[in-house]
């Protein structure tokens, strides 16, 4: 018998006043599963978490955690009730614990015994790396600090379903992917599902299994990670997952994986695929598929050394192109030089 995924969200809406967040948005997870949900600010990542977590009212559909409704079926389970957890933006700490009864106090909600459960609140802000700051009050803590508690807090508990929303957007780099990787481990141990807010496609695509873009409520593209950003549903998408450029070149032969492309008046084939369109078409460009040498015509637009790796932006017949060339800058701004494509995916005409 197959089971039941840890999260499923089926048709939901939800507006503010007469603005709609959700538009009948459609989601699962299933145990152990890190969903990350990509998006710009106002495509509704923090409201569909909100609405899972209980702390919001839905206009129609439902929500299942475990297989059991908790919305959506003529009842609404109170918040308290639900098997989540979650990691809010704005820290929501209590300011009259200190750190070390904040992260207990899930602990001794589940039964904990109160010496083992301030034992485990301390081992979990050692292991976000604030023990030391365990009887410090929330306005006593940097905002770093207090999004630590906040995670620590989050861990505490053995939920179905975790629910992070941007947790780790004011730790420095170094510390974000330290604990990045705590909260994959953590939940994974605990056989939970996740929901990973971000609005940072390369935090995204690392810490999912698999990833949702949303755009004005919706969710548009779901899949593995490498599969969304190799084959983007459409130029927003592309770029919404990482650097990507829009050419347009006409088609001249189609065969499985390669296509061969008529670019600034050069017949090219190149791996891809994509939308089945003939004629003019669009094709995206990620700046790893390209690099600098070849038969394309192009000017040095801007030359950007960023230590592993020169990104060099050309001016094309058929528009800009970010190249990424693995090497010290070898070119410079006004430079004419050859370029070449390894790999295109085509989309729908805008």
């Amino acid at each position: 018998m197959v089971s039941a995924p840890a999260l499923e969200c089926r048709g939901l809406s939800m507006s503010y006043n007469s603005t709609e967040v959700l538009r009948g948005l459609d989601l699962e997870a299933d145990r152990g599963e890190t969903v990350a949900l990509l998006g710009p600010s106002g495509s509704g990542k923090t409201s569909l978490l909100a609405a899972i977590a209980g702390f919001v009212p839905i206009d129609a559909g439902s929500i299942l955690i475990d297989g059991q409704a908790v919305v959506g079926t003529g009842g609404e389970q109170p918040p308290e009730q639900r098997s989540v957890s979650m990691v809010f933006q704005n820290y929501a700490l209590w300011p009259h614990m200190i750190a070390a009864e904040i992260v207990a106090y899930p602990l001794a909600r589940a039964g904990v015994e109160k010496a083992e459960a301030a034992a485990q609140a301390q081992r979990l802000l050692e292991r976000v790396g604030i023990g030391g700051l365990a009887a410090r009050y929330p306005s006593e803590l940097s905002g770093g600090q207090q999004q630590r508690v906040g995670l620590a807090r989050a861990l505490a508990k053995s939920p179905a379903v975790y629910l992070f929303d941007e947790p780790t957007a004011h730790l420095d780099a170094a510390l974000r992917a330290v604990l990045q990787e705590e909260l994959i481990d953590r939940q994974h141990e605990a056989g939970a599902a996740a929901l990973y807010a971000t609005h940072d496609p390369q935090e995204a695509l690392a810490v999912a299994d698999r990833l949702a873009l949303m755009r004005d409520g919706r969710v548009v593209q779901t899949g593995p990670p490498h599969e969304v950003y190799d084959q983007p549903v459409d130029a927003w998408a592309a770029r919404l997952t990482g650097p990507a450029e829009v050419i347009e070149a006409e088609m001249i032969e189609r065969r499985p994986d390669v296509v061969t492309l008529r670019i600034a008046g050069v017949d090219v084939a190149v791996a891809g695929g994509g939308a089945d369109v003939d004629g003019v078409v669009t094709a995206v460009v990620r700046p790893e598929w390209a690099s600098l040498g070849g038969r394309l015509p192009g000017t040095v637009h801007r030359v950007r050394y960023t230590g592993p790796r020169t990104m060099v932006l050309l001016d094309t017949p058929v528009g800009r192109v970010w190249v990424d060339s693995a090497r010290e800058p070898t070119v410079q701004p006004g430079d004419e030089t050859g370029w070449s494509l390894e790999r295109v995916w085509l989309v729908a005409t805008p």
